[in-house]
């Protein structure tokens, strides 16, 4: 069963400001604190989702993140930038409806990232496909080169996007994206020149600089040292946190997936390269003879290597450098410029390279990246512009930037509203008007194409004559001078006369947002933003493959004597293009605000973010979704998470689903006035009626979490008992089957006793018979064998004398021993015991007298060979025999012993000074000294000790210390236990009730286990007050552990354990010791 989830469930203060009660600014920003705090930097105002830049890595934007919002409500989770993207893309793919994602707050609020968040997660949940897969990559893959074309580190941002950016995505049927068309507004190209203190120029010139090889800065003549160029600040030229040479190395990968070639490449690295050397190129002043001022170029040097680069001849650039020459209808003018007028024309020169650049390579992203024009496209755009910006000394630029704000404020109010009203029409309640500021007054004041602020300014820069900020100023004051949103101390308004908040050369705009103060110097300069066409001409003729392309005015078969637009022209009209094609769309909106200033994380500064709070018009947009009922929720999601507060609905509701929220409400009497039914939704007016809501259900919730844990601890006991009750069933049966068991064996043991003793008697009878039998026949045929012996002597008495024969047979018997004793005395065996030879047998008669010879013989021999002996080594001989009278056959070990003498004192106690103090304390000679190990019981593993025997007593002492730890009297010691294997283990078994049994017996492992087990027998069978020494060889027998028997069972170990014997404890009754087959 799927689990029900909304975005009131776990709610860290409120995850909708619509929801908000009471509001006031105040708890909107003490909300947004506390929701920052608890790491919730997602927050709604309806549909609008607000994102608070948390200066660190979060992990909530992981592809399980991806997963869990995927295909989900937008109020079904909590409140997150992938919700607001689902809810787009499903829109687009299953509505087929247009959107657009509107992206906006002020520099280092994260617009850049959260636009990025939102093109990954539609990459994420899109088809996949080689195809697919290669336009998603692209598009991606765009944002690294126009970040590193278009962003710079700022005092507010390290890396702050200095240009507007819209990006269509095209999508077809199936929702798989297409491509995509890109659009730039407005790039800084001031900054190109000139930064302010403490930031940078773009990125790409560091970068460059960077991560370029040494053979590409070779050919591009540039070197890696900043401080060698005029146009890069020194003071922030290296950024904590930004890798200048990984992001050169991210952006040539970029460019080669967009679908740059390699030359095209070049040729941009080309133009960022010769405008570092242009900015190198300084001027001196010449006076000339008729007392004008002209400038010369001081050093050549770098103007050489940009013309290099360009494909230009030096001479045409350095007089483009030094005169202007000035075209009306059929005349030219030519005039020398004088070294400021040459700063100028070099600065311009640079921003437009720049600009023009920039602009090509969007141009150039848009072809490799556009869909094929084969049918209708669903698009998403995602724009991604400056915010509104008040600093302390606001220009034309911020003019510009915050003149579009107001137009997005514009469509973000009639958007907002129209979708409101859209909704309750379409769900048939009755709509009321909402009122609201309306900022087309400001946007009139600005973009009227009369008595507008960029009209003026465009009139003003066409006249002829002598244009200057001051008289740009002098006409806004006249025109403006009534307009209630703008101020000006020169203004024909009295009030404005004493302010001295308002300088003379400012004016103020009275801006949604707030007052901004506009200095008008440089207005006119950047609104005409010209560039001389010497200049123009120069670019155009040089053989770089793109300048023809950059400066197509230049051509001089085209040569146009009109103005080109200004740059207030020219914003304007894109502007109005970019809201005629949102007006077109479903609009999405992101607000972002940055905490604090200082880029850190975990600080929240409450001005900082109350000013954007204002000026992002937030306030304004949840007083605009609160004007009418401030929630709506479809039926079904309502009644599934109300229903247990009304007994007719719980637990399940079998009609439609809004006649059981009707039931619903009305059985917890909620005002009618508080709500009311649509066609698909129910709309609840006040906040404090939802509350009231869910803190009955939270209440509810509580109750029934309480019935459900007694239903289960009941059940538990129950299910406890039974299976209590079934395992005294299944022991009983098993003990009575144990105990018949045993009784059916004892009376089958009985039964074979007798049958035993029966089949003895009978067998004993029959022998007894066969043996009396067998007696009987045998006197018989020894009677019959005598009677006839005796008939036939009496037969050849007759033919022989008295006692011939015998002579004759002795004689004969005489020569034949003779002969065999000499032939016996010529073939004897050698002296040694081990010699089996023997000499072969020449009659059969002489069968028995040949064995017992060689008997005999062999018994002499082994007496001489042990006549040789000395008692030391008879005793060694003894002891192997009864070593072999013991083992031989009965444990593999056996074998490998044979050849290895029995040295018996292998520490040599009595010499080694080590083990003095231990040899005195021994009041008997020492028969044997090792190192043994003693097994632990608890885990099996050995611990050494010295292993000391003695006529009457076995003693284990500390190997380090030789403190003795243990001495067991030879009588105490009943039986020795080892196994049939190749091991080392024995135990020694103690008699029970005696003093050294306390602790139990003992479980010992040695290398020595057949000499010390023999000169234990051997010790034990001598000592006159012991009994003979039991030696049982078995593989599983008994060790006793104080009160506990411990089985000891010896296995057949796998190749895994190696070539060594280990002991592992399996429980508390079983020691198991596997013994390799190797071993």
């Amino acid at each position: 069963m799927e689990v029900k989830t909304s975005l009131l469930d776990n709610m860290i203060g409120v995850g909708d400001m619509v929801l908000l009660e009471p509001l006031s600014e105040d708890s909107f920003i003490a909300n947004l604190r506390n929701r920052f705090d608890h790491n919730e930097i997602y927050t709604y105002i309806g549909s609008v989702v607000i994102s608070m830049n948390p200066y660190r890595s979060l992990p909530i934007f992981t592809p399980e993140k991806v997963e869990e919002y995927r295909n989900r409500n937008f109020y079904e989770l909590s409140p997150h930038i992938y919700a607001l993207a689902d809810e787009a893309y499903r829109s687009l793919r299953d509505q087929d409806k247009d959107q657009c994602i509107l992206i906006t707050g002020e520099s280092g609020a994260g617009k850049t990232e959260a636009s990025k968040l939102v093109m990954s997660y539609v990459a994420a949940v899109c088809g996949k496909g080689q195809e697919v897969n290669k336009v998603k990559e692209q598009l991606l893959q765009s944002n690294p080169v126009l970040e590193a074309f278009g962003n710079a580190k700022t005092v507010r941002n390290d890396n702050s996007s200095r240009f507007g950016k819209y990006m269509d995505i095209e999508f077809d049927f199936k929702g798989d994206p297409l491509g995509g068309v890109i659009s730039n507004y407005l790039l800084e190209k001031s900054r190109v020149v000139k930064q302010p203190r403490g930031e940078r120029n773009f990125h790409i010139f560091y970068q460059l600089l960077s991560g370029a090889s040494d053979d590409t800065l070779k050919k591009l003549k540039l070197d890696r040292d900043f401080s060698k160029y005029n146009y890069l600040s020194l003071d922030s030229a290296a950024v904590n946190g930004l890798d200048d040479a990984a992001n050169f190395r991210t952006v040539r990968n970029a460019m080669q997936i967009v679908g740059f070639m390699e030359d095209e490449v070049q040729s941009v690295l080309e133009l960022v390269a010769a405008v570092l050397k242009l900015g190198n190129i300084e001027f001196k002043p010449e006076s000339r003879c008729n007392g004008n001022d002209e400038s010369r170029i001081k050093d050549k040097n770098d103007l050489k290597e940009m013309c290099e680069l360009l494909g230009t001849e030096q001479t045409v650039l350095e007089r483009a450098f030094s005169y202007r020459t000035v075209e009306a209808k059929q005349e030219k003018v030519c005039t020398t410029l004088n070294v400021a007028q040459a700063y100028y024309a070099r600065d311009a020169l640079a921003k437009n390279l720049y600009s023009r650049l920039f602009s090509w390579l969007v141009t150039r992203i848009n072809e490799s990246i556009k869909a094929a024009p084969k049918s209708r496209h669903k698009v998403m755009g995602v724009l991604d512009i400056y915010g509104f910006e008040i600093f302390e000394e606001n220009s034309f630029e911020q003019f510009i930037i915050n003149y579009c704000n107001e137009k997005l404020q514009q469509i973000f109010i009639e958007l907002t509203l129209r979708e409101e009203q859209e909704e309750y029409i379409r769900e048939g309640i009755e709509w009321t008007n909402i009122e609201y500021f309306n900022n087309a007054i400001i946007c009139d004041l600005i973009e009227n194409h009369q008595n507008g602020i960029l009209a003026m300014l465009d009139e003003e820069c066409l006249r002829p004559g002598t244009v200057t900020d001051e008289t740009f100023l002098d006409k806004l004051n006249t025109i403006c001078a009534e307009h209630l949103h703008f101020e000006s101390r020169l203004s024909k308004s009295s009030k404005f006369l004493t302010d001295h908040s308002l300088p003379h050369n400012c004016f103020r705009i009275q801006h949604y947002a707030g007052k901004v103060l506009y200095r008008a110097e440089g207005f006119v300069d950047k609104n005409n933003d010209l560039l001389y066409r010497d200049l123009s001409q120069a670019m155009y003729k040089a053989n770089h493959s793109l300048m023809k392309q950059l400066f197509p005015e230049g051509n001089p078969a085209k040569v146009n004597l009109k103005r080109p637009p200004t740059a207030g022209f020219q914003f304007r009209h894109s502007v109005g293009t970019l809201m005629r094609n949102l007006q077109t769309k479903n609009p999405n909106y992101i607000r972002c605000i940055k905490p604090n200033d200082k880029k850190a994380s975990h600080i929240f500064t409450d001005s900082l973010v109350c000013h954007q709070v204002r000026y992002l018009g937030l306030m304004e947009n949840v007083r605009v979704r609160r004007a009418g009922y401030a929630f709506r929720q479809a039926y079904e999601p309502c009644l599934e998470r109300y229903k247990m507060l009304c007994k007719r609905t719980w637990p399940h509701w079998r009609g439609p689903a809004r006649e059981g929220v009707e039931v619903l409400m009305a059985d917890l009497t909620v005002p009618t006035e508080e709500f009311s039914y649509g066609r698909s939704k129910v709309f609840i007016r006040n906040p404090r009626t939802l509350f009231s809501l869910e803190e009955r259900r939270r209440q509810c919730l509580q109750d029934l979490a309480t019935l459900i844990q007694k239903i289960y601890r009941g059940w538990k006991c129950r299910s406890h008992f039974l299976l209590l009750k079934k395992s005294q069933i299944v022991v009983a049966a098993w003990f009575r089957r144990y105990a018949q068991q045993n009784k059916y064996k004892r009376i089958k043991s009985a039964t074979t006793v007798v049958q035993s003793y029966t089949r003895g008697w009978q067998a004993r009878k029959l022998l007894r018979e066969l043996k009396y039998q067998k007696r009987c026949e045998e006197a018989v045929t020894t009677i019959s064998a005598y009677w006839h012996g005796t008939q036939v002597r009496r037969e050849y008495r007759k033919f022989f004398r008295a006692n011939a024969g015998k002579k004759i047979y002795n004689f004969t018997i005489q020569r034949i021993m003779q002969k065999y004793f000499l032939g016996l005395k010529s073939t004897m065996p050698s002296m040694s015991p081990i010699d089996k030879s023997w000499p072969v047998k020449p009659y059969l008669f002489l069968d028995g007298v040949h064995s017992d010879l060689r008997r005999i013989f062999h018994l002499w021999r082994c007496k001489k060979y042990r006549s040789e002996f000395t008692e030391e080594k008879k005793a060694v001989f003894e002891e192997k025999l009864e070593a072999s009278e013991i083992f031989k056959d009965k444990k593999a070990l056996y074998a490998s012993s044979v050849s290895q003498p029995f040295i018996g004192d292998y520490l040599e106690i009595s010499k080694n000074p080590k083990y003095q103090k231990l040899n005195s304390a021994m009041d008997e000679k020492v028969l044997l000294a090792d190192v043994v190990n003693k097994i632990n019981r608890a885990n099996g593993k050995g611990t050494a000790r010295i292993f000391l025997l003695t006529k009457n007593s076995v003693v284990l002492a500390d190997q380090k210390t030789g403190q003795v730890k243990a001495s067991v009297p030879l009588p105490d010691l009943t039986s020795v236990s080892v196994s049939t294997q190749s091991d080392g283990f024995f135990a020694l078994k103690l008699k029970e009730g005696s003093a050294s049994a306390i602790k139990g017996d003992f479980l010992l492992s040695s290398e020595h286990l057949i000499e010390i087990i023999t000169k234990l027998h051997r010790t034990g069978a001598t000592a006159a007050d012991s009994e003979q020494l039991n030696i049982d060889i078995s593989d599983e027998f008994l060790v006793q552990f104080k009160h506990d028997k411990v089985c000891v069972k010896f296995i057949q170990g796998g190749p895994k354990n190696g070539n060594s014997v280990s002991c592992k404890r399996k429980n508390n009754r079983l020691l198991e010791v596997s013994v390799p087959s190797t071993v």
